[in-house]
């Protein structure tokens, strides 16, 4: 791979990472009747099939029906399995113990679970990885755990966690089918099959909060902008970076959350904020500075 292109991998993964940020935000202006379950519903059904039909209409979606390599049920499945099971678990663990931990708890997990698949395959991390992982991770607890006093429910954080370890294990069987096939097609197939996993959640939460003009918007930003573009950018970034690089970038999302609650929200950040948008940014920093 071009040197060139290489460097781009972690701004694609930090830009997917931002918009993955904007959801929280968007969310917060969803009608009331927008349950957890038929948001996750809306969400990756809408965005799994934008992402198939920008590949259908780029020519990407005819590009992999004739590769060279045949479509790998099991990795396909589990990938489709892992997007409906992290969706699930996330919603459901921010349901107990409030979103701000629910947030630090899945996120914040990320670089540990990435450490851990790396070990698990002899990948040992190097010391620069571990200090800019301990940067994020510290800094995004940190800023989101400024906001005042905290709901500890054991289960929640349980589920945040294991919602975290999903969307590693998700990004660690979907790099090996990106070598084989474009990147929307992937995600828009495995996206696709996720939502229709997770639609037997409609019957226990009502979805026509999407069909009014505010509950619409809401949807597609979510769908369009949150899952479909972040995740065609996140694939691009995912195959040109190690899974463990990719989910410690990936903790630009609550440092988006932040800011975005401050300007459109009206929170206020105070110093134990501020020192935390510091860490994560300095964590970043050194996660995608070039190696001499």
């Amino acid at each position: 791979m071009p040197r060139a292109a290489a460097s781009k991998g972690p701004l694609f993964v930090v830009l997917a990472a931002i918009l993955w940020g904007t959801s929280g935000t968007a969310q917060a202006f969803a009608p009331e009747a927008a349950g957890p379950l038929s948001v996750g519903v809306v969400k990756i059904g809408i965005g799994g099939a934008a992402m198939l039909l920008f590949a259908a209409v780029s020519g990407k979606l005819a590009k992999g029906s004739g590769a060279s390599v045949g479509w790998r049920p099991l990795p396909v499945l589990a990938c489709a399995a892992l997007v409906a099971s992290y969706q699930v678990l996330f919603f459901t663990g921010i349901t107990l113990t409030g979103v701000a931990l629910g947030t630090i708890s899945a996120i914040g997990s990320l670089p540990v679970w990435a450490g851990m698949i790396d070990l698990l395959f002899g990948k040992r991390p190097d010391a620069r990885w571990l200090y800019a992982a301990a940067l994020a991770v510290v800094g995004s607890a940190l800023l989101i755990g400024s906001g005042g006093s905290l709901s500890v429910d054991p289960i929640g954080v349980m589920l945040c966690v294991a919602s975290g370890g999903g969307l590693v294990a998700f990004t660690t069987i979907a790099k090996g089918l990106l070598e084989e096939r474009p990147h929307a097609v992937v995600m828009g197939v495995t996206f696709t099959l996720g939502a229709l996993f997770l639609s037997p959640a409609l019957l226990f939460s009502d979805p026509s909060w999407a069909l009014s003009p505010l509950g619409l918007a809401v949807a597609l930003e979510l769908g369009l902008a949150a899952t479909a573009l972040a995740y065609i950018l996140f694939a691009s970034g995912l195959s040109r970076v190690s899974v463990s690089t990719a989910a410690t970038l990936s903790l630009a999302e609550p440092l988006t959350a932040g800011i975005l609650g401050v300007l459109l929200l009206g929170e206020r950040l105070s110093l134990v904020a501020v020192a935390g948008i510091a860490l994560l940014v300095s964590g970043l920093l050194l996660a995608t500075a070039r190696r001499g």
